[in-house]
């Protein structure tokens, strides 16, 4: 497995706290680079005004410092492309109920 595969899945322990899915199958996760130990991490936020901001930004710091045990982690949390129920996986979706 890829060190960004790796990097996925340990996301997939953080959890929007108002919907109760991972923000990978949310679709809140752009991209995943890793290189010499940096983790570089583009995500979104369902809203800009999300009252969860710093609840799911701070889960994802600290699953990754925790699991991949390093500090170097950076957060790059974007507005564009805007999410959108689109972006859902198909697990996504059946966790929510949403055909």
């Amino acid at each position: 497995m890829e060190m960004e595969e790796h990097i996925e899945e340990l996301l997939r322990y953080v959890y929007d706290p108002e919907l109760g899915i991972n923000i990978v199958d949310l679709g809140l996760v752009y991209d995943i680079q890793h290189h010499d130990g940096h983790v570089y991490i583009k995500m979104t936020l369902t809203t800009p005004g999300c009252p969860m901001h710093d609840t799911i930004v701070g889960g994802v710091k600290y699953v990754l410092k925790e699991k991949l045990e390093t500090e170097d982690v950076e957060i790059d949390l974007v507005w564009e492309p805007k999410w959108s129920p689109e972006m859902i996986s198909r697990e996504g979706k059946d966790i929510l109920g949403i055909r």
